[in-house]
């Protein structure tokens, strides 16, 4: 019987096969490649990128796990507070003077006006509710963080305003995937503590890419991870776990003193057969949004307008923010090299509206705008793009979340969840929820070891040493 099983080799599920290299570990993988919403591949100096992108600092699991695992993160150099409407193209100033800089109506400036010092108000509440508090568990900060203004909708929060005005909220909080009608209160307030760099400290990028991080976690497992190994179903019992799955058309099972569910909410909840009750109930609740993207290389030979830009805002654009995947190669370098990397993202409504169109309709529609929004002969600097997409991308907070988390993280007796549906830190609530479940299941393995039976001596001593 194995010690371990972990399901899912997303960054969660890595992370925790990671901590637990040591025992008898199986990772198990219905993909073809591990990562899950990390991926990125290398194109010279630059990457493409589609999925997850900042990652937390010092002091931090995922810094842990860099150091670890021997991969580089380094502070984004560009800015994250850029933006694109109506015409205008802002780089640099604080957010609250863009409703002055940016052509609208004078009634759509009143109203975003008041409404930012409202919201700037509440963020400086939310940094306060993130702060880490000495003594404090990690659970406990989590728990408060969900139930900051969790009794109401970002769209009630700030009211019904002028399209122009609303716009300039939605681009920022529908990046969480959820819509503003449906993501809670506090969790738009706190994407917005992300933006202005204030409380939670997603401000890193790996070097080479995302996926530098994760497949360098897969390849230290070795043979541990099994890819396309499509896991059907967890039945948990009073001393072991059985795992069955589909690999290559064979149907396998496999018994495990202790199983780590990594996998999305809803996947979690039709495999864990029997997981307790008010869990799977909880688990079915969660709720997650789209992503689209879009990844372009190019070849320009000079400077861009961009080039100190990590972040650009597009209200009305079909994406919701042009992300600069150079910025890392720009902040390093003293010559300005060729070339560059852009990506597009679309989350929320927006990643919805493109999720049935064919790849090579999205990459018009996003170049079309990105063209629109950058200028200086973008589109034809391109030389290469791509787009992916996932249906059940990032887990989004709602009015009620909080009430779920004591049971999510709860798990059962052997088996354990792991996930960025557990925390409101994206990549970092990953890595955390992976080393926890990690650390839980290996305290029940060695539990069973410190009970292990003494072999009876043997019976022939003639081996024995006579001393005299």
């Amino acid at each position: 019987m194995r010690d371990m099983i972990v399901v899912g080799a997303g960054l969660a599920g890595l992370s925790a096969g990671w901590r637990l290299r040591h025992w008898d570990t199986l990772v198990l993988e219905a993909s073809t490649r591990v990562g899950g919403r990390l991926s990125s591949e290398r194109r010279g100096d630059y990457w493409l990128n589609w999925g997850g992108h900042v990652f937390s600092g010092p002091g931090s699991s995922t810094d842990r796990l860099l150091g670890e695992i021997g991969v580089e993160a380094v502070d984004i150099p560009g800015s994250l507070q850029g933006m694109a409407m109506n015409g205008a193209f802002i780089k640099k100033g604080h957010i609250a003077t863009y409703p002055f800089r940016i052509p609208m109506s004078a009634k759509a400036k009143v109203a975003a006006v008041r409404t930012g010092a409202k919201l700037i108000t509440q963020v400086a509440r939310y940094v306060d509710v993130v702060r880490v508090r000495p003594g404090e568990s990690g659970a406990k900060r989590q728990q408060r963080i969900y139930d900051f203004a969790n009794d109401r909708t970002f769209q009630d929060f700030i009211g019904d305003l002028p399209e122009d005005a609303a716009a300039l909220f939605r681009t920022t909080v529908t990046r969480s995937a959820g819509n503003m009608d449906q993501i809670s209160a506090g969790a738009g307030i706190g994407y917005f503590s992300l933006v202005l760099g204030m409380g939670q400290g997603l401000n890193r990028g790996i070097v080479g890419g995302p996926s530098t991080l994760t497949e360098s976690l897969s390849v230290a497992l070795g043979d541990r991870v099994r890819l396309g190994a499509v896991v059907d179903e967890v039945v948990e019992h009073d001393d072991h776990v059985t795992v069955r799955w589909t690999e290559s058309g064979v149907q396998r099972e496999e018994a495990a003193r202790t199983v780590v569910m990594a996998t999305t909410a809803d996947v979690t909840h039709r495999v864990g057969v029997n997981l307790p009750e008010s869990l799977r109930e909880a688990l079915s609740l969660v709720k997650y949004g789209p992503h689209v993207s879009t990844a372009f290389l190019t070849n320009e030979t000079g400077p861009r307008p961009w080039d100190d830009l990590y972040a650009i805002a597009a209200p009305k654009a079909s994406f919701a923010i042009a992300l600069n995947q150079a910025s890392i190669v720009r902040g390093a370098e003293t010559t300005r090299k060729p070339g560059g990397s852009m990506m597009t993202f679309s989350p929320a409504g927006l990643g919805a509206a493109l999720l049935d169109k064919h790849d090579d309709e999205v990459k018009d529609i996003h170049l079309h705008d990105l063209d629109a929004i950058l200028g200086h002969g973008f589109a034809d600097s391109v030389v290469e793009a791509h787009t992916k997409r996932w249906a059940v991308a990032s887990p989004y907070c709602f009015p009620g979340r909080a009430k779920l988390q004591t049971t999510l993280t709860r798990g059962s007796d052997r088996v354990f969840l792991a996930g960025d549906f557990l925390g409101t830190l994206y990549t970092e609530s990953a890595v955390t929820s992976g080393f926890e479940a990690a650390q839980r299941a290996a305290s029940i393995v060695a539990t069973h070891r410190q009970r292990r039976p003494l072999r009876a001596p043997s019976a022939d001593t003639s081996h024995l040493a006579v001393v005299g």
